[in-house]
């Protein structure tokens, strides 16, 4: 039940977003997210690694994952919220994940090779000026860039990465 509040509330701030979007030149920006769903200790490292990148190039950068329940935050590095922060009514509470979306970054890498439901309703009430991620069908309304990626997170960073700091 909570779920489908939530996709109804997720609908409802797209149709309303009244955000400013445009592709900021790369060398330009100076704020990125990075946010993602918790999977494996793999991936925790892969996204850690691009933090790094991306703070080599003198971005700073600010991080949330979503953790599902029975995953492990993986050295409780980054910021997280969880299901248990979503009421009745399909609202997330929690202070982080709110913080996040409104941020006004340059950039926002969303880092999943499926959607998430939780994920995308802080995508949708994001501040960001360019959202980022994966190609998929109905994505438009949530990534002003899409990257095609038949590769596994890897991939997905690196065409990420790529077509970003070509912006200019």
């Amino acid at each position: 039940m909570k779920l489908n509040f939530l996709k109804l509330k997720t609908n409802a701030v797209l149709k309303k977003s009244k955000a400013f979007r445009s592709n900021l030149p790369y060398k330009q920006a100076r704020t990125v997210g990075v946010l993602f769903s918790v999977e494996d200790k793999q991936k925790h490292f892969v996204i850690k690694e691009f933090i790094k990148k991306l703070e080599q190039d003198e971005k700073v950068v600010q991080v949330l994952e979503y953790m599902p329940a029975r995953h492990e935050n993986y050295e409780f590095k980054f910021d997280f919220f969880t299901e248990k922060e979503l009421s009745f009514w399909g609202n997330i509470t929690s202070s982080s994940a709110n913080q996040f979306a409104d941020a006004p970054f340059d950039f926002l890498f969303y880092i999943d090779l499926e959607p998430n439901v939780f994920v995308l309703n802080v995508l949708a009430r994001s501040k960001a000026k360019c959202r980022v991620g994966k190609h998929f069908d109905g994505g438009e309304p949530y990534l002003e860039l899409m990257i095609e990626s038949p590769g596994g997170i890897q991939a997905l960073i690196d065409g990420m990465y790529k077509y970003a700091s070509q912006l200019k």
